[in-house]
């Protein structure tokens, strides 16, 4: 049989004849490396790099604008000055491109609290307080709605009682937050009309629980970062001032 099999011969000496070695973990350790400057760092390579990341840092140092204050997402309720911005912004850099692509223009705009990631300090603007605001990647899409639709879209707001940036939507509502009245440009929102809400991809897609965008009429991809709409905003305006005013607010008795 073996000489029929010879290979299954060859296995069991060897089987039985290897030393089974047992192998056991005796010991877990670690140790904590700070990435710090005092690390050695290879020359050849840091003098490589250095003129890339002095013009990067050039760059982004770069004054565009001027904040006649300090602006933070935390200094209002329902509306900040800050948020305010950044709605507003979407809105003057993205309506050219979109009635000129459409023929139609946005009626409101809507984008997340959580979206700004810093405040605006008071004093020069530059290149690197855009990334430092809009550090995401986050595309401005246009969703075509209908008003129930945008009606679900403000019974968010009423429920989230946050400061959610908002453009050329005003909602008024009681100590109880019961909605008075929300319009679109000064009309009172029509169920069955269709309106061009701007908005980011992230959102659109779900984020911070609005699903109110989905099903829709039509869906138009801009192609424009929010960042680079707030870079180009502030390449062109000198100074800003926003404000906080009456777009979202609670009325007392």
């Amino acid at each position: 049989m073996f000489r029929k099999h010879p290979y299954i011969y060859l296995f069991i000496i060897l089987l039985f004849n290897c030393k089974q070695d047992t192998w056991r973990l005796n010991n877990v350790g670690g140790r904590q490396i700070a990435v710090t400057d005092s690390l050695d760092s290879k020359i050849a390579i840091d003098s490589f790099i250095k003129p890339y990341r002095d013009h990067v840092n050039k760059n982004l140092d770069s004054v565009i604008s001027y904040a006649v204050d300090t602006y933070s997402k935390s200094d209002g309720e329902l509306n900040t000055a800050i948020g305010n911005l950044f709605a507003d912004v979407i809105y003057e850099q993205t309506n050219p491109v979109f009635n000129s692509r459409t023929g139609n223009n946005i009626d409101m705009v809507l984008v997340n609290h959580g979206g700004i990631r810093a405040i605006i300090s008071k004093g020069n603007i530059t290149t690197r307080t855009a990334y430092e605001i809009m550090p995401f990647e986050n595309s401005i899409v246009v969703v075509a709605m209908k008003g129930n639709k945008v009606n679900e879209l403000v019974s968010y707001l009423l429920r989230a009682k946050r400061a959610h940036p908002i453009s050329k939507l005003q909602i008024k509502v009681d100590e109880q937050f019961n909605l008075i009245e929300a319009t679109i440009n000064g009309k009172p929102i029509d169920p069955g009309k269709t309106y061009y809400v701007a908005t980011n991809d992230y959102l659109y897609n779900g984020g911070d629980h609005m699903t109110f965008f989905q099903p829709n009429d039509s869906l138009y991809d801009i192609n424009y970062k929010i960042r680079n709409a707030l870079l180009d905003y502030f390449a062109k305006t000198d100074t800003i001032n926003p404000k906080i005013d009456d777009r979202f607010v609670k009325l007392k008795k």
